[in-house]
């Protein structure tokens, strides 16, 4: 199956699921905005604080403002819930937290979030599209997707081809509201086209998974390592190509005692 014969599949099964709900796609927006040449990057989900000297892309939280003057992704965690937001799933949402046989939430054990169910792309959208267009609204230029790799962690409840296919819904949804969609992590489906649009990939020098990223996305890959090793490695093989930044693994604030943040020599 050809890339172009794969993402009309995925998007006519996209279109399909939400007809069936009688939701509408938005109307298309204004154009999107890609990464900058020479990106520097910082990562810092744990907490915005001033961007360090020279950096001109960084991440946030949705729930955070957008750095004034540089290129801003707006995180969300649109596969699984937030830790803290399960009683607001459970209040207002319950049907969209994935369920056993037994009717028991299915959890990421690691992070303790509970999955979404994207198997009901539809129902799921209403919520994550208004986080999109709010991020846009803010003055965001693109947004990561986080744990698109949840079925994975599914008890075989979710497949791969609905995680693409709720990836695409996503992207067009960005896309319309005119931000920049990136691939976060899943290194597995990377070349399956969802309408990604850069990468960001956590500890790729460490699991040897950077040029995967970059089969796809080119130097379009924006690297965080949590490890000294992993950071000289990922430095060692693809510094002034790829940006490259070495964060303590809770992304702190720097009042923080484990606040760690380095880029690449130049």
């Amino acid at each position: 199956m050809t890339p172009q014969f794969a993402r009309a599949a995925l998007v006519l099964f996209a279109v399909v699921a939400i007809g069936a709900c009688g939701q509408q796609s938005p109307p298309a927006g204004p154009a999107w905005k890609p990464l900058p040449t020479g990106a520097r990057f910082d990562y810092q989900l744990g907490g915005a604080y001033p961007p360090p000297a020279g950096v001109t892309v960084v991440s946030r939280d949705r729930e955070a403002a957008p750095a004034a003057g540089i290129y801003n992704i707006c995180y969300i965690n649109a596969f699984q819930a937030q830790p803290g937001t399960e009683s607001w799933w459970l209040a207002n949402h319950p049907d969209l937290l994935l369920r056993d046989p037994g009717g028991n939430l299915v959890i990421d054990e690691d992070w303790d979030e509970p999955l979404l169910d994207i198997s009901t792309p539809a129902d799921l959208i209403a919520v994550t599209g208004a986080w999109i267009d709010e991020c846009a609204a803010d003055g965001f230029q693109a947004i990561e997707s986080d744990n698109l790799d949840s079925y994975t962690r599914s008890d075989g409840l979710l497949t791969r081809q609905q995680a693409l296919a709720y990836a695409t819904i996503l992207n067009d949804r960005a896309h319309a509201a005119g931000l920049a969609t990136g691939q976060k992590n899943a290194a597995e489906v990377t070349g399956h086209d969802a309408g990604f649009d850069f990468a960001v990939a956590e500890e790729c020098a460490d699991f040897d998974e950077c040029d995967v990223y970059r089969s796809a996305y080119g130097d379009d890959v924006l690297v965080i390592e949590y490890t000294r090793a992993g950071f000289t490695k990922a430095c060692t093989g693809y510094s002034g190509r790829l940006p490259i930044v070495l964060r303590d693994r809770g992304v702190s604030t720097p009042d923080s005692d484990s606040y760690l943040y380095d880029t690449c020599p130049r």
